[in-house]
């Protein structure tokens, strides 16, 4: 159980790092996916390689994390909790990126496709999540 889940998140971690590498290379979201490195003074001094692979570690971790959480709430359509989780997060994300004020404007600002991009991740990891879970409970009752 341990290897899918670990396989998941790794495969979520390196397509979304893909995807907001690619988001902000054509300039679709307006801030760097590891501009965070320089806003905490963390890594300065180190290569891209070296920051984006920390990088993927880190949304591997959060990954797992989820994966592992989220096989339990098997019961709740991973649909509705990727889109609630993936709507939070990403605008949460994009507010802090961008420092925008709490006004009604500001969801103009807001990059669709990264929160598509966010949601579709998440429904991937936590449908797999729930999956196997079903597939475990179904086979320890046999």
């Amino acid at each position: 159980m341990m290897k899918v889940a670990t396989i998941t998140a790794l495969v979520n971690a390196l397509v979304l790092a893909l995807c907001l590498k690619g988001l902000h290379y054509f300039h679709l979201i307006k801030w760097h996916p590891i501009g965070f490195y320089k806003k905490w003074n963390w890594f300065e001094d180190s290569s891209k390689l070296f920051q984006w692979t920390f990088f993927i570690f880190l949304l591997f971790i959060i990954g797992l994390f989820l994966y592992m959480t989220m096989r339990y709430v098997y019961i709740i359509p991973a649909f509705f909790s990727s889109l609630l989780l993936g709507l939070l997060v990403t605008i949460t994300l994009e507010w802090i990126a961008l420092d925008l004020p709490l006004q009604l404007t500001s969801f103009k600002k807001l990059s669709i496709p990264f929160i598509v991009i966010v949601v579709c991740l998440l429904r991937f990891l936590l449908e797999t999540a729930n999956f196997h879970q079903k597939e475990h409970t179904a086979q320890k009752g046999s």
